[in-house]
């Protein structure tokens, strides 16, 4: 039951991180919104687990968590949050809703090609995708929408390489990658020289609560689960239903319009999706075990037991 429970988290709460983002946006600059709400949420995360005695990450682990953190939520996330000053939040999710693609590339580095049913999830789901796209009138500047491919490619890449890789537990690998990430969002932030808003509206700071608490702690958390028990093509599957959802939730409580066609795309979609799934236990193995750090040789990878 956790892996459906994994997938409706990431489905519904990072759909609605894009408009929380562009909220948040309106008094906190990009990289420093970035780092506040990773470094705010991966300290909590942290000093909780370590009261409830969960040994720290090695030296080796953290180093793994950084270069992980950097390339999720450093490029990921914080080059979201800079495209969309720029370009519109269901922009910015229909862009985002490529980075399976590139998990599918990169996963055959290690020899974890998609199957051929999985193909045609991905397939059918980016061709939702681009019927949502299709006539919508989003614009973003070239910029921007640059800055979307790359964070895509940089969190599938983060993804995949991590799996490879010693990594703490799930729980602690979420809170030091976001610690991580943390630290380096605002140094960067720093050296372009960003500043601390002055007097943010009590809309944007709760924005950005909602950001570290929900889309970092419970989101993120959700992520690691699933990319250690299930293929990467289901794991990633959270990119084609994001953008739906954040075009519902636009609708709903950002006055955005939801035409006939956006519905005919999100159907198309979930049916992308809806193919994932039911090809989720087709030779689905977890990774192998981390080496010791006396550079053991890995165990055998165990199969998923559904």
């Amino acid at each position: 039951m956790l892996v459906p429970a994994a997938l409706l988290a990431l489905y519904l709460v990072w759909g609605s991180t894009y408009l929380a983002i562009r909220i948040a946006l309106v008094s906190w600059p990009p990289f420093l919104l970035a780092g506040v709400r990773f470094l705010g949420a991966g300290l909590a995360l942290f000093a909780f687990l370590r009261w409830r005695g969960m040994p720290a990450p090695t030296a080796r682990q953290w180093r793994n968590c950084a270069l992980s953190g950097a390339m999720l939520l450093g490029l990921g996330n914080g080059l979201v949050c800079y495209a969309e000053q720029v370009v519109a939040s269901g922009l910015a999710a229909v862009a985002v809703a490529s980075m399976p693609l590139f998990a599918a590339i990169f996963g055959g580095i290690w020899g974890q090609w998609p199957h051929r049913h999985e193909w045609l999830g991905l397939a059918v789901g980016f061709a939702g995708v681009i019927v949502l796209n299709f006539g919508s009138g989003m614009a973003g500047a070239p910029l921007g929408a640059l800055a979307l491919v790359v964070a895509a490619a940089a969190w599938a890449f983060g993804s995949i390489w991590s799996k490879q890789r010693d990594m703490p537990a799930p729980a602690m690998n979420t809170a030091a990658q976001m610690l991580t990430a943390g630290v380096l969002l605002l140094l960067f932030a720093a050296v372009i020289g960003e500043r601390w808003p002055v007097a943010a509206p009590l809309a944007a700071n709760l924005a950005l609560l909602y950001l570290a608490v929900f889309g970092s702690i419970i989101g993120f958390s959700a992520y690691l689960y699933l990319l250690g028990h299930v293929r990467p093509a289901l794991a990633t599957s959270y990119a084609y239903v994001n953008p739906p959802v954040a075009v519902l939730i636009g609708a709903l409580f950002g006055g955005e319009t939801v035409h006939g066609g956006d519905l005919v795309a999100m159907a198309i979609i979930l049916a992308g999706v809806a193919i994932l799934a039911l090809t989720r236990g087709r030779g689905v193995t977890t990774p192998a075990a981390p080496s010791s750090p006396a550079g053991a040789r890995p165990a055998a990878p165990e199969t998923v037991r559904r």
